[in-house]
């Protein structure tokens, strides 16, 4: 029997890796080795007094064979059974018996067998090792003892259940690096996607922002068209307001193109533009549904950027709504401070995470997105006795 009679489809190796042979020969080679020193030395573990040309022989038919082991599994299982049957039909030169040489390839090829072994190949190799170590025992009678039939019996089952185990465990650590993969892409992906309906949601917003102060630049610039002789103090008002609009249009417009991608495609409502000053009635309504809501804002609120502004009220607004969703909290304050530079927002609730009906939401990432794009950075902190946002949008320019 030779390597070209397995069909390709009927390979029962898993796992063969590139290099696999590589090993399988030197470690063939090693039992070889040791079988021939074994007989030629020889080793206390050489039994009977066979031929040692034919044992030889008997040991390099076991390496060439084992060293096939999972390249042609078949190849190495018909080498492993054709010689102990054939020194049994034959009766041709008795070979010795061996520890190295006989038995440790044998086991080797049993491990390989329930370690990496496919589909039948795997139950008809361990069932033919079995009944060949049956057959053995059978006719040669220095194996009949019962100290040597536990001691290669109890070899035989521990290096089947330790082929077994490793198979076991190897199964169990590829399906969880295949399920933390799937696991892992699919989090990428609801990340990507979120980001990408967030800013789409912020250009519609900022589009709607840049509009409006387009049409009141339009409306101005036609006013001061009429009275520009007749009321040059009028004129010069509405030119100083249609700088003022204009500036901010320009750079809300710069965020815009800067930080944003074309997503025409996403529809949102954006008919209310809520900011800071609408933060009380954010307030009122967390209050509405149980959840009591201290609201604290320190320094001058200046005049912001309609998406600055805009932002800021959304950071209060998707914190508070998770910590409806996802504590068990029943108290939470917002704090909203105005700095020199900066505009500083911290949101902070009191209670535990709770088991929550609704899954695993996008909001923290929503409003890092948000933040990022006017210059500022979000924090989060989760403790043992509550959860904490923090966000800082900077003032320079505004």
């Amino acid at each position: 029997m030779t390597s070209s009679c397995v069909s390709p489809r009927l390979t029962p190796v898993r796992g063969a890796q590139k290099g696999g042979g590589a090993i399988d020969t030197a470690l063939a080679c090693l039992f070889a080795i040791l079988g021939l020193l074994e007989i030629w030395v020889p080793f206390d573990s050489r039994i009977g007094d066979g031929s040692t040309i034919v044992s030889s022989i008997g040991v390099i038919w076991f390496a060439v064979h084992l060293s096939q082991r999972r390249s042609h599994p078949w190849f190495a299982m018909a080498g492993v059974l054709v010689w102990p049957l054939l020194m049994l039909i034959t009766r041709t030169g008795p070979s010795h018996l061996l520890f190295f040489g006989q038995m440790v390839p044998m086991l080797a090829l049993l491990y390989s067998v329930a370690r990496h072994g496919q589909g039948r190949y795997r139950w008809v190799g361990v069932l033919v090792i079995a009944v060949l170590v049956a057959t053995v025992d059978v006719f040669i009678p220095s194996l009949h003892s019962p100290s040597e039939l536990v001691y290669h019996w109890g070899l035989f089952v521990l290096v089947v259940l330790v082929g077994h185990g490793m198979r076991v465990s190897a199964d169990r650590a590829a399906a969880e690096a295949v399920r933390a993969h799937i696991a892992e892409t699919t989090a990428r992906q609801r990340e990507i996607a979120a980001i990408v309906d967030e800013r789409a949601r912020i250009a519609r917003e900022l589009h709607d922002i840049v509009a409006h102060s387009i049409g009141v630049i339009a409306v101005q610039a036609g006013a001061a068209e009429q009275v520009v002789e007749e009321d040059p103090a009028f004129a010069r008002e509405a030119l100083t307001t249609i700088r003022t609009t204009s500036s901010g249009a320009l750079g809300e417009m710069r965020r815009l193109v800067g930080k944003l991608r074309d997503s025409d495609h996403l529809t949102h409502d954006v008919a209310r533009r809520p900011g800071i000053d609408a933060l009380a009635d954010l307030v009122q309504a967390a209050r509405s549904v149980g959840l009591e809501v201290d609201l604290r804002i320190n320094g001058e609120p200046e005049t912001l950027p309609a998406g600055l502004d805009l932002t800021a009220y959304r950071v209060v607004q998707e914190a508070l709504t998770n910590v409806h969703r996802h504590s068990a909290a029943t108290r939470a304050s917002v704090a909203v401070d105005f700095g020199e530079s900066t505009l500083d927002i911290e949101i902070r609730d009191t209670g535990p995470a709770r088991e929550s009906s609704h899954p695993p939401g996008l909001g923290l990432i929503g409003m890092r997105e948000r933040v990022a794009l006017f210059g500022g950075r979000l924090e989060t902190e989760a403790g043992r006795h509550g959860f904490t946002v923090r966000a800082v949008l900077p003032l320079e320019g505004v």
